[in-house]
């Protein structure tokens, strides 16, 4: 590999904050926003033109798994004026979601990419970014790496690890959307094994057997305009989300699959015989990058059984191992889909958003500690703005107390989730 010297120059300092949250996905506004609510200075930086991450820009078509309570029960509340309890609405829910954060004195830059960490030693003491104001710099008390990819906290040299034991990583997918559907008629597949029998034969084998691999599943839900369904389809395996060219490998695998994708449902569906493509996302859904060792991993067991922490931040989370296949369509045969019959809700511990090493920096999303299984529980947006809830008031208690996460008071911090409708 070849390498270019970077003339060294001085970056100008753009901005100087208490709390910075870099990423702007259910996670992170979630952090910026009760950040900004316990009174702390607050600044969000985010790549794109929206907040709100997959929910928005990813036009994901509803809210999956269960997350009672806090930040997410609030915004499901102001929503469903807008669109029915689980059903997106993602044009909306760009506008709420902004104004929950202007409303909380939430600065927000938006169109400004995380370029590099600041560190002084160990510690996190801010980042340098590109936008089309140049590159500059933001300095900050506490950082929430919100990025889901987990990119300031590798910048900063926190460990990690990806996929499963051989490295695997769940697929991705760019969802969308298709108008002309029969809503009398219309079918919805929401699992892996919903199907029907039609003449031709069963509808998920025919999937498997005309569609272009590595898709071949049917998953169609409603949406919240009449006539129109959302679309997770499309599929791409052996990619890296950390890779920009796996991203690019996959957004040119999954839109190619779109046209063939919508003539097999015109083909087969009924319902859909006159649908057509309007809107696809404008980035791609990546499911699983890097995962960060911390002061505890979270396990399959403690989903599985239900566990209760002592040092619980998030509560009240309730999702099956939503494992897709490594290796193509579906679902992973060791994702127990059909097995998983826990009824009760799970929490998570502080000490799996504390990196080892790194001082200054909250994990935040699904690139806390975890293992590869329970991940795929874990990962879905409603728990992940919880758990950004949770780190907005440790990062904001942090900065107010002078202290490192797990020097807080737990106590003090439940007391304070407490206040915010976060209760086991």
């Amino acid at each position: 590999m070849k390498f270019y010297t970077e003339p060294s120059r001085e970056i100008p300092i753009s901005a100087e904050t208490e709390v910075l949250v870099v990423g702007g996905g259910p996670a992170g506004f979630g952090a910026a926003l009760h950040a900004a609510r316990m009174g702390r200075k607050t600044m969000l930086v985010e790549q794109y033109g929206a907040v709100g991450g997959v929910a928005t820009t990813g036009i994901m078509s509803h809210w999956t798994g269960r997350q009672d309570g806090g930040c997410f029960e609030e915004l499901r509340g102001l929503a469903r004026d807008c669109e029915a309890e689980q059903v997106i609405n993602p044009e909306k829910l760009r506008i709420l979601m902004l104004e929950m954060l202007v409303d909380a004195g939430v600065d927000i830059r938006l169109y400004t990419a995380f370029s590099d960490v600041i560190m002084e030693g160990n510690r996190v003491t801010g980042i340098i970014t590109e936008s089309k104001s140049g590159r500059e710099a933001i300095l900050c008390k506490m950082l929430v790496d919100s990025t889901g990819d987990g990119d300031v906290a590798a910048r900063a040299g926190a460990p990690f690890e990806k996929g499963r034991a051989d490295g695997g990583m769940q697929p991705m997918t760019i969802m969308f959307k298709v108008a002309g559907v029969d809503m009398d008629r219309a079918m919805f597949f929401w699992g892996f094994e919903d199907t029907v029998q039609l003449p031709e034969g069963d509808l998920q084998t025919l999937g498997r057997q005309e569609l272009p691999a590595p898709a071949g599943h049917i998953l169609l839900y409603p949406s919240s305009i009449p006539g129109v369904t959302t679309v997770n389809m499309t599929n791409a395996i052996n990619v890296d989300g950390t890779s920009t060219e796996d991203l690019n490998r996959a957004e040119y695998v999954c839109r190619k699959q779109i046209p063939e994708i919508v003539a097999f449902l015109r083909r087969h569906v009924p319902g859909y015989e006159g649908c057509y493509l309007i809107d696809s996302a404008d980035v791609i859904g990546v499911r699983e990058t890097r995962r960060f060792a911390a002061h505890y991993q979270l396990n399959e067991t403690d989903i599985a059984q239900a566990r209760v922490f002592d040092d619980w931040v998030v509560t009240k989370s309730n999702f099956f191992f939503d494992l897709h296949n490594v290796e193509g369509a579906g679902l992973d045969a060791s994702g127990e889909y059909k097995a998983f019959k826990q009824p009760k809700p799970y929490t998570i511990p502080l000490r799996c958003f504390v990196p080892q090493r790194i001082e200054g920096l909250l994990l935040n999303g699904r690139n806390i500690s975890g293992t590869h299984k329970a991940l795929s529980s874990y990962r879905v947006m409603p728990i992940v703005m919880n758990m950004g809830h949770a780190m907005g008031i440790v990062a904001a208690m942090c900065v107010e107390q002078g202290k490192k996460p797990l020097e807080l008071n737990i106590h003090m911090v439940q007391d304070a989730l407490h206040r915010t409708n976060v209760t086991l």
